[in-house]
């Protein structure tokens, strides 16, 4: 079973990742071993090779006996049938993106991306199962806990609760 681990840059995906009790692919590792398509000048990052992900996923699957594997990514959701979705208030993923050194109008996509669902409503559209975790407030571990629960089928998280937009002290940038 293919689980996608997925969100805006910054909620947290590759910190929570390495606590999982899981296998766990991360895509951007695929992307930087070669899976790429070139360089986006304007967004100042490598394209992804779909196809070669893919294809690299599948090696990875019938490589082992275990079930679950974790796909680790902003574009994770395009490779798995059920994803679980990391959101972060947008105030805080501003600041996250900052310390990381991104240029502004790559923080304010990201930012914006986060605050209209953008993230949620592809997984929606791709995956027969979404959930959705609210990061906001919650430690890496407790985090990596909800996720594990939610893999075992021990809790369910539903999609649909968050809404950035409402909230007075949003700010865009």
């Amino acid at each position: 079973m293919r689980i996608a681990l997925t969100g805006t840059p910054g909620t947290g995906k590759t910190t929570v990742s390495r606590l999982l009790p899981f296998r766990v692919v991360n895509l951007n590792d695929l992307v930087r071993e070669g899976m790429s398509a070139g360089f986006d000048p304007e967004r100042e990052c490598l394209e992804a090779d779909m196809d070669a992900i893919e294809e690299r996923i599948r090696e990875i699957e019938h490589s082992s006996e275990e079930d679950i594997l974790i796909i680790e990514g902003h574009f994770a959701h395009h490779f798995a049938d059920e994803a679980i979705v990391l959101r972060l208030h947008p105030n805080l993923l501003r600041g996250r993106l900052e310390a990381r050194g991104y240029k502004e109008s790559k923080i304010r996509e990201n930012v914006e991306a986060e605050a209209i669902d953008l993230i949620l409503a592809e997984a929606l559209e791709l995956c027969s199962r979404v959930q959705e975790i609210d990061t906001t407030d919650l430690s890496p571990e407790e985090v990596a806990s909800i996720i594990t629960a939610i893999v075992r089928g021990e809790v369910e998280m539903p999609p649909g609760g968050i809404d950035w937009l409402g909230d007075p002290e949003l700010d865009l940038g």
